[in-house]
C-alpha cells in the first residue's frame, strides 16, 4: 500500500459515512455532506498527482481509482434523485450513470483488444467530470428547493449534457472497432 491508494481506499470508505450523515435529522447535514463529498473529490485529485508525481502507480490503484470515483458519484446522485424527486435531475442522473456503465464496459473490451489508448480520457471527459463534481456538492450542500438547489440542478444538466458529448467522442474513437468493415468480396 501507497499514499495514492490509502487515498483512493479512503473514498471507498467515505461512502457508507456520506450516506449516514445525508439522512440524519439534523440541519447541519447539507454542509457536512458537501464537505465529504468535496474532501473525496479532492482525493481523487490528490492520489492521481501523487501516484505520478511519485512513481507509484499500481495495478490497484488502476483498478479501484476509477471503482471509487463510479462509486461515489452514483450513490450521491442515487440519494440526491430519491429527495428531489424531479424529473429533470432523475434524467440527468440517468444519463450520467448510463454513460459510466457504458464507457467503463467500452474501456475493457478495447483494453483487451490492446487498444485501450484509443478510449483514453479526452478534455470533454475531465470538464465533465469537474461539472459532476460541482453540481454534486451544491446539490448535496442545498436543501432542495432553494436557489441553490435550483442552480445545482441546472450545473447538473449541463454535466449531463458534456456527458453525451464525452459519450459521443468514445464511441466514435471505437466505432472502427465495434463495426469493422468487411471487404467487398465477388
Amino acid at each position: 500500500m501507497n499514499i495514492p491508494n490509502i487515498l483512493t481506499s479512503l473514498r471507498i470508505f467515505m461512502i457508507p459515512i456520506l450516506v449516514a450523515i445525508y439522512y440524519l435529522p439534523w440541519e447541519g447535514r447539507y454542509y457536512t455532506c458537501a464537505a465529504v463529498f468535496a474532501l473525496a473529490a479532492w482525493t481523487d485529485w490528490l492520489d492521481g498527482y501523487l501516484a505520478r508525481k511519485l512513481n507509484q502507480t499500481t495495478p490497484f490503484g488502476a483498478f479501484f481509482d476509477p471503482v471509487a470515483d463510479k462509486l461515489m458519484v452514483s450513490v450521491a446522485l442515487v440519494m440526491l434523485v430519491a429527495s428531489y424527486a424531479d424529473p429533470l435531475m432523475t434524467l440527468a442522473s440517468a444519463v450520467i450513470v448510463g454513460r459510466e456503465i457504458v464507457i467503463s464496459a467500452l474501456r475493457e473490451w478495447m483494453a483487451e483488444m490492446g487498444k485501450r489508448a484509443s478510449v483514453a480520457v479526452s478534455y470533454i471527459g475531465k470538464l465533465k467530470t469537474a461539472m459532476q463534481m460541482l453540481a454534486i456538492f451544491i446539490l448535496l450542500g442545498s436543501p432542495p428547493g432553494t436557489m441553490w438547489s435550483f442552480f445545482g440542478e441546472s450545473v447538473l444538466v449541463i454535466a449531463a449534457l458534456l456527458t453525451l458529448w464525452s459519450m459521443y467522442i468514445y464511441l466514435k474513437a471505437a466505432w472502427p472497432e465495434l463495426v469493422p468493415k468487411h471487404s467487398d468480396k465477388k
